[in-house]
């Protein structure tokens, strides 16, 4: 990857990053930038930034913020926390979460006290700040990331244009990759078994439906 596309690259998490946080009093003020922004990316990367971006300005922001609720905390297929496609509410997500808290330990990165370290913003973000390790992350996750843009789609939501930006600057999916997303779009996240408790903590094992970042 040359030094120019790492920079397009990063530039287009950090807007993804922005555009998928909850639309706080923030949010609004840094709409303007985050467009200015996706204005400079390649046009199948930033233009479903621009339409999003553009959506998000014309919505009243109560409305939106409800939005937001609505397709994240409740609907489970629309769970913006990654891991929780591969691994279900089970010790091995516990496992996931630990281990991705630690890759950004290892890069200097710290999360802030209320951020989880797989909601898709919070990688985004971290995939700014690092490409490398922040694209390892990112294809670790691609068959949950597609069930995601996919489920925001079926749903109507104005954030599947970000789930198709994100989607554009990974590879393809692969064969395998796809039976992923098939199998996980048939039979759901794994649950645990009766009787075992979780591993990690329990404020690294949100509720699916999660809550604003």
């Amino acid at each position: 990857m040359s030094a120019a596309t790492d920079e397009r690259t990063s530039r287009a998490r950090q807007v993804q990053s922005l555009l998928l946080a909850y639309p706080d009093e923030r949010f609004a003020r840094y709409l303007p930038l985050a467009r200015r922004a996706a204005a400079t990316l390649p046009d199948q990367v930033g233009a479903p930034l621009l339409r999003f971006a553009d959506h998000a300005g014309r919505a009243p922001s109560a409305e939106l913020a409800a939005e937001y609720v609505a397709t994240f905390d409740h609907r489970r297929r629309c769970c913006p926390y990654l891991t929780y496609y591969a691994h279900g509410d089970t010790r091995k997500r516990g496992v996931a979460l630990l281990r991705m808290k630690q890759t950004y330990t290892a890069a200097g990165w710290r999360l802030s006290d209320d951020e989880l370290p797989d909601h898709l913003a919070v990688v985004l973000e971290f995939a700014a700040a690092d490409p490398a390790a922040g694209t390892r992350l990112l294809t670790e996750h691609r068959a949950g990331l597609e069930l995601l843009r996919l489920a925001l789609r079926d749903a109507g939501a104005p954030w599947a244009l970000v789930l198709e930006s994100v989607s554009a600057t990974l590879p393809a999916l692969a064969g395998d990759e796809r039976e992923a997303v098939m199998r996980l779009a048939a039979q759901g996240p794994p649950e645990e078994q009766v009787g075992l408790a979780p591993f990690a903590p329990p404020q690294f094992m949100p509720d699916p439906a999660g809550g604003p970042r």
